[in-house]
């Protein structure tokens, strides 16, 4: 997440509501970033159970009360920095080449939740998500069919420029090459570098009978 380079403000106009994300472009943009950024810091350092509104409130010079007028919890505040991080930092490049495009966002994505902030934050919100039915739906609905849509993009502009067939299930073949990433940063905890997400994708191309261009 990009770092706030202002003072955040303590105090903001307009209708309190349990659910305000903060004017993009007014003056409570500063304390916003500042929340979600002391949100990403504070986890990493305490994690989830020693992560507290007042906590963030303190890290973000912002009175507490300014944190409730736009967020009602805590996991609240994760997922807006992890969704503002991923909007950030997950561009789904395209180079009209599929091999280089999906070598380049398994990278990103392993990257991305394994050795970074915001991945500490993705586990911490897949954790609230088993025990919290509500949660679990918001998450999915906003979070999680969005990052599937990211997943599937490389596949979908293959299949338009005609280098993958038409019928291909997008949805399957999505779930092989990307499971195995999303298994080891939440199960196994074992090693995904370059080295492990380009043998999917490299394993994907051969199932195809499809080869990296020079």
């Amino acid at each position: 997440m990009a770092r706030v380079t202002q003072t955040a403000e303590t105090s903001g106009t307009g209708r309190p509501a349990p659910r305000h994300h903060g004017n993009r472009h007014g003056r409570s943009e500063p304390a916003r970033r500042a929340v979600l950024e002391a949100a990403d810091d504070l986890l990493v350092e305490k994690g989830f159970a020693g992560l507290t509104m007042e906590g963030i409130a303190t890290r973000a010079g912002v009175a507490k009360q300014t944190i409730y007028r736009w967020w009602s919890t805590k996991t609240d505040v994760l997922l807006d920095a992890f969704l503002q991080d991923v909007a950030e930092d997950l561009t789904v490049h395209d180079s009209g080449d599929l091999a280089r495009d999906l070598r380049g966002h398994l990278r990103d994505v392993a990257s991305f939740l394994n050795a970074s902030e915001p991945g500490a934050v993705y586990k911490a919100l897949i954790a609230q998500a088993q025990h919290d039915p509500v949660f679990a739906r918001e998450f999915r609905s906003r979070c999680l069919d969005d990052q599937r849509r990211r997943d599937r993009l490389p596949l979908e502009r293959a299949v338009e420029r005609g280098e993958l067939p038409a019928d291909l299930d997008l949805a399957a073949e999505t779930d092989q090459l990307m499971g195995p990433v999303y298994y080891r940063v939440l199960v196994t905890e074992e090693s995904i570098g370059a080295e492990f997400t380009d043998r999917l994708v490299d394993a994907f191309l051969h199932r195809h009978g499809l080869t990296a261009r020079a």
